[in-house]
């Protein structure tokens, strides 16, 4: 009873946030849509699987402090981020860097997700090799993103400036791939043993 009341908190906490990012973003509309779009996907999805395969709360946690950075990230545009200027002004970097933060938790949290799933669904047992696969699946998934990104801006680049991202850093590419690296792999190293009694406490 106490999983379904935090779950519920999240829940509502997520879509609050949700519905004041899309309250006046702060680039165009489609921008907004393009950059919370896997929220978009992945609520609907979670919603109708709660009862048939829940996950754990520390898979909540993470999904939910996740949606917010991107949909944080969605309402300011990611370079126009007020926390990305403030760490710009606290180490002396020359652009908002905002989205790294977004890039990292994209491995940080789907490396847990990969693992829980992989767990308690497929033969692979708690080791080197589902930690392994847990760190490849979200950098397979980056190096997507970051092809649809592409393909997004061949289909409107005036209207997907601010969807990329780049504020003319030639490297941002190959650096919010290295951003998901690091993620996943600091969620597996910090995260393994506490994801595995969470796994425990639902029988798996």
């Amino acid at each position: 009873m106490l999983s379904k009341q935090y779950h519920l908190a999240l829940l509502i906490i997520v879509l609050t946030f949700w519905i004041w990012s899309g309250i006046g973003p702060h680039d165009t509309r489609f921008t907004w849509v393009l950059e919370t779009f896997p929220i978009m996907i992945a609520l609907p999805i979670i919603l109708i699987t709660y009862k048939r395969f829940p996950l754990t709360s520390l898979t909540y946690t993470l999904i939910a402090v996740h949606s917010m950075i991107l949909m944080l990230g969605g309402h300011y545009s990611y370079a126009k981020v007020p926390l990305g200027f403030w760490m710009e002004d606290w180490f002396g970097w020359t652009r908002n860097n905002y989205d790294k933060i977004g890039h990292f938790m994209q491995g940080f949290g789907p490396a847990i997700y990969t693992r829980e799933i992989l767990a308690r669904t497929s033969p692979l047992r708690r080791g080197k090799w589902l930690g392994f696969i847990s760190v490849a699946v979200p950098l397979a998934f980056s190096a997507l993103y970051e092809i649809i990104e592409w393909v997004a801006s061949l289909s409107n680049p005036t209207d997907t400036e601010a969807f990329l991202g780049t504020q003319g850093y030639i490297w941002d590419t190959q650096t919010d791939m290295f951003w998901c690296l690091i993620g996943s792999i600091a969620a597996i190293s910090l995260l393994a043993k506490l994801h595995n009694k969470y796994l425990s406490k639902i029988g798996a």
